[in-house]
């Protein structure tokens, strides 16, 4: 019962904040995109927070001093809605490769368009991967690191989904760094579940992989036999290996 009466004030706060912040995010449009995330991603950060005081969903990072100070690529593996907020609280100034439908959702889709995200028509074929790749070059040279889903879609705790290969091509395209990143938050926050189980998600930041020499299909495959090797080994971490939280 109070697992349940947590979720309904946490979503609670989310009904009355999100359409406040859409407005604002639509405000900041004459901004300078790095102003603009600063402000907007006060959401995310006020999201992730309520869900640590409201529901007791806390985070720990193994592995942090592996982000790279220049902007690479994120390839991370995806089970909640939980990243897609956290990791702007604990990764540098992002952009996301997403599919271009979810800038059409009311409140949300507006505050993702302020975010100058790199949104892709995924039945356009060869003209999205042009589209990634171009842009994926501007935003890296814009001081923006790019977040990417490998598998496209939220997975389940304990299942494996399909890495497909647009992060790694775009990756050895634009020659930066891959990030691999594994987490466990579906334990807590599941696909489309309105309840949020209390407990403590591990965030395993990989040391970065450098493209050159390597085809995409190399890198998709190094990328996801270090996420999928490690996923078993979260929960076994000790605070020693703690390196941010």
């Amino acid at each position: 019962m109070l697992v349940f009466l947590r979720s309904c004030f946490f979503l609670l706060f989310q009904i009355v904040i999100t359409p406040v912040f859409a407005v604002i995010a639509l405000l900041t449009f004459p901004l300078p995109r790095l102003t603009r995330y600063r402000i907007i991603t006060t959401w995310s950060r006020l999201i992730t927070g309520a869900a640590s005081l409201v529901c007791g969903v806390r985070y720990r990072i193994i592995g942090a001093d592996n982000v790279p100070r220049e902007p690479c690529v994120i390839l991370s593996k995806h089970q909640s809605a939980w990243e897609t907020l956290a990791w702007q609280t604990i990764f540098p100034p992002q952009v996301w490769v997403m599919k271009r439908e979810l800038l059409w959702i009311p409140f949300f889709g507006w505050g993702l368009a302020m975010l100058s995200p790199i949104a892709i028509d995924r039945g356009s074929g060869a003209r999205a991967l042009r589209q990634m790749a171009e842009q994926g070059r501007e935003r890296l040279a814009a001081g923006f690191y790019i977040v990417i889903f490998p598998e496209g879609t939220r997975i389940a705790p304990g299942t494996r989904g399909t890495y497909h290969p647009g992060g790694a091509w775009l990756t050895v395209k634009t020659g930066a760094l891959a990030l691999p990143v594994a987490h466990n938050a579906g334990a807590c926050w599941r696909k489309n579940a309105f309840i949020k189980r209390p407990g403590l998600i591990t965030v395993s930041i990989g040391k970065p992989i450098a493209p050159q020499g390597l085809t995409a299909a190399e890198l998709n495959q190094r990328i996801e036999e270090w996420i999928e090797s490690e996923m078993p080994k979260l929960d076994s971490y000790g605070e020693s290996d703690t390196r941010a939280a």
